[in-house]
């Protein structure tokens, strides 16, 4: 049985950086949400996947914790135990990005001063 390695160590695999990050707001195109939008709560590049606040809610059953600190789950602290609901991870392919305006567009990279500036494709604006 071979190791499972993550996406971005594959032989020969060189790991884009996304580009989409922390707090864009996103529209769902595939899977059981698709069509609803969303910010995004927290970015996996390794993995290509992210967390959109209220979207891909799975139930997780979670032991009661006798020590606060020793929760493994974020959010779970002090809970009595039992079924709790929370995002899952989305693949990034399965979303697209909302500009200002909430309409979807594409994302390019353009240098600017040296550092990198993402532009909608749609409009031509900047989204940093």
């Amino acid at each position: 049985m071979t190791a499972r390695r993550s996406a971005g160590a594959r032989a020969g695999k060189r790991r884009n950086k996304l580009k989409i990050r922390t707090d864009d707001h996103v529209k769902v195109t595939a899977g059981k949400d698709r069509g609803k939008t969303g910010k995004v709560l927290r970015v996996e590049p390794t993995r290509e996947r992210l967390f959109v606040e209220g979207l891909n809610m799975v139930k997780r059953a979670v032991r009661p914790q006798v020590n606060q600190s020793s929760s493994t789950l974020p959010g779970t602290e002090g809970q009595l135990g039992g079924v709790i609901e929370r995002e899952g991870p989305i693949h990034i392919s399965n979303v697209i990005l909302l500009d200002a305006k909430g309409n979807p567009t594409r994302v390019r990279i353009e240098r600017k001063s040296g550092s990198r500036v993402r532009i909608a494709k749609s409009t031509g604006a900047e989204l940093d």
